[in-house]
């Protein structure tokens, strides 16, 4: 299949990562299909792609809803007619509170988003993707480096970026049959806007606050490219993109 006819399908499309991977793959001649919360800055990222000369649709969803994340996935199969690449990228994270003092509805509101929400769109990708000709696709979850190592305070995050290291397993396994190929990329101190308080300082596992180093945004937007552009008989299971001197291994 010529790259000019690729599908992909974008979550948190609006901003930082999402964004950026979403402008390299139209760079790359895919059609994309673009979703977050809120409909402007979703937008925005369609309109950039198409004065560039890409094709680009944006559907407002809130992932955690199925029945929000139907209509989406009816609006790409109606518009496209077929689905090449899920990036299940939308996520959040609660507040930095004591785990004993947070509410289920902050706990909630962050299971919803960061797992619920990417299992549902898997569901709805492997539906579409089983039955299209040529049939098959890819997904790419993006996880965390805390699917490895948790920060203080972040119970609900880490938990999740955890679960989505086994949704991404089950998927590959699951969806070997129908030439579904998933792997899932764990990004460590990318410079975007929800890290930028890391020049500041943040809370150390020893209670101490200490700026962070970051790395450019760019080196994860090629990690993607690469994994999105392979052939489906190959596959990057894991993939840890982090900046070199971020407080990871030997964190706690």
């Amino acid at each position: 299949m010529s790259a000019i006819n690729r599908i992909a399908l974008i979550t948190g499309a609006g901003s930082g990562i999402g964004r950026a991977a979403a402008l390299a793959l139209a760079a790359d001649g895919w059609s994309l299909a673009l979703t977050g919360r809120r409909p402007q800055p979703i937008e925005e990222t369609a309109r950039k792609i198409r004065e560039s000369g890409g094709r680009a649709i944006a559907v407002p969803c809130d992932v955690g809803d199925p029945d929000s994340v139907r209509n989406l996935f009816a609006k790409v199969r109606e518009t496209f007619g077929r689905l090449d690449l899920l990036f299940n990228n939308a996520g959040t994270g609660g507040p930095p509170k004591l785990l004993e003092d947070l509410t289920y509805e902050q706990w909630k509101r962050v299971v919803d988003t960061n797992l619920t929400g990417a299992f549902l769109c898997t569901q709805e990708a492997f539906r579409i993707m089983k039955e299209q000709d040529p049939r098959g696709g890819r997904i790419i979850n993006n996880g965390s480096v805390s699917a490895h190592a948790p920060r203080p305070n972040s119970a609900p995050y880490t938990s999740t970026k955890h679960a989505l290291t086994g949704l991404t397993k089950s998927t590959s396994l699951d969806g070997r049959k129908y030439d579904i190929a998933c792997g899932q990329i764990d990004i460590g101190n990318a410079a975007t806007e929800m890290t930028a308080r890391m020049a500041q300082g943040i809370p150390q596992a020893n209670g101490a606050i200490m700026a962070e180093p970051t790395m450019d945004l760019s080196h994860v937007v090629e990690a993607i490219r690469y994994m999105a552009n392979l052939p489906l008989d190959a596959n990057v299971q894991f993939m840890t993109v982090m900046a070199t001197k971020m407080p990871l291994v030997g964190r706690g």
